[in-house]
């Protein structure tokens, strides 16, 4: 994709670099307007660096080029971070002063904007004005974070990381096929205690369940996020965070009834301890030889599966150590024994899928033949959802 970076005057043009950085490691073909006022906390051989193209400033640089017309035609996307209270106004009010007000002007390219400012500047009625505005005119927003500014002061107005920036621009993009529709996702591994200290648990890190929350978000959807053992900060979602198996199950029947897809990458424990040490086990007390009895957890997806309501749809996921037809096989046997419309399989053996950020994995169901897919989490999450609108 062509996409255009915008970074106008604020001390948070220095994450500029980082967003560009990580449009380019995608393998996105990225040009940089600075505002002069930019060029004042960033150096344009920094920027050239980074994004691999000449970057512009100047309006009247090259003036038979029409530059600001052949850049807003070559955008496919334009991205703003940071954007200053004072871009804000202008390009509320439609003013083109410079190269990068010109370019926004004249594009017709999907816009999207980071403002970054002190709180007291963010909170100001003219700001409040000139962002809703732009969010009227179809600008795509991404809220500035609390945290420390500049000075010693701390607030609303700190810009964003990179890849949140990045992230969200990419997903503005994204048709909205689930809008309206609640979707849980399950994920991470589950931690069954033997004592206060020790637990049976997965290597299970929530990675692929986090790119389902975001993909579904990105797509529209309202999105529960049941988390097992791993941290995610996301305001725009509701997150649960739960510790065993058992608890997966009580948080996730509270919601069943409200949900239109359930999305389970969790790794469920299949068996707990019966009986649970209230004090930690000291290998004194219990000699050379210790066992531990276990008895079985309930099998969540399928009770799930047996208390939703007729249109809503559960996709499960198989993690096994086998692959090619064994795996298809397997994954079509859990398809039917535990009643749900799609099963995502993968081999897991030899350290593959934990804790990496791409995975190979195959689609089942009885609407489609089976489907192979391989890629990063994010993509392989997008793929479900839009064989997910498949199923019947």
């Amino acid at each position: 994709m062509r996409i255009l970076v915008g970074i106008t005057g604020g001390i948070a043009a220095y994450k500029a670099v980082e967003v560009i950085r990580k449009f380019t490691e995608l393998g996105h073909e990225v040009r940089v307007i600075a505002t002069a006022n930019a060029k004042k906390f960033i150096g344009q051989t920094t920027l050239e660096a980074i994004s691999h193209n000449p970057v512009e400033s100047e309006l009247f640089h090259e003036v038979s080029d029409v530059r600001h017309i052949e850049m807003a035609q070559w955008a496919e996307l334009i991205v703003i971070a940071p954007a200053t209270a004072a871009f804000l106004a202008r390009t509320y009010s439609g003013q083109a002063e410079d190269l990068l007000d010109n370019v926004i002007v004249a594009s017709t390219a999907a816009k999207v904007i980071a403002p970054a400012m002190h709180t007291e500047m963010w909170v100001n009625p003219t700001t409040i004005r000139n962002v809703s505005g732009l969010k009227d005119l179809g600008f795509t927003l991404i809220e500035p974070e609390v945290g420390r500014l500049t000075g010693t002061d701390s607030g609303v107005g700190r810009l964003p990381d990179a890849i949140q920036i990045v992230q969200g621009a990419l997903n503005s993009l994204k048709a909205k096929d689930l809008a309206n529709k609640n979707v849980l996702v399950i994920a991470g591994g589950t931690h069954e205690p033997i004592d206060p200290v020790r637990f049976i648990g997965n290597r299970s890190t929530g990675k692929q369940g986090i790119a389902l929350a975001e993909e579904a978000l990105a797509r529209g959807a309202n999105v529960t996020l049941i988390a097992a053992n791993f941290e995610y900060v996301n305001r725009d979602l509701d997150l649960i965070q739960v510790v065993t198996g058992q608890e997966v199950l009580v948080s996730a029947q509270s919601l069943i009834s409200e949900m239109d897809l359930v999305v389970m990458p969790a790794a469920i424990s299949d068996f707990r301890v019966e009986t649970v040490a209230k004090e930690k086990i000291k290998k004194t007390d219990v000699g050379n030889d210790f066992a531990i009895r276990l008895i079985q957890n309930p099998d969540v997806i399928s009770t799930l599966s047996a208390s939703k309501k007729p249109t809503t749809k559960i996709i499960g996921f198989a993690a096994e150590t086998i692959s090619g037809e064994g795996l298809i096989a397997e994954a079509t046997f859990k398809l039917e024994r535990k009643g749900v419309d799609m099963i995502v399989a993968n081999d897991v053996s030899n350290g593959k899928a934990f804790g990496v950020d791409t995975n190979e994995v195959v689609l089942v169901s009885k609407q489609f033949e089976p489907f192979m897919i391989s890629g990063s989490k994010a993509e392989i999450s997008a793929m479900i959802y839009t064989k997910a609108l498949e199923l019947v």
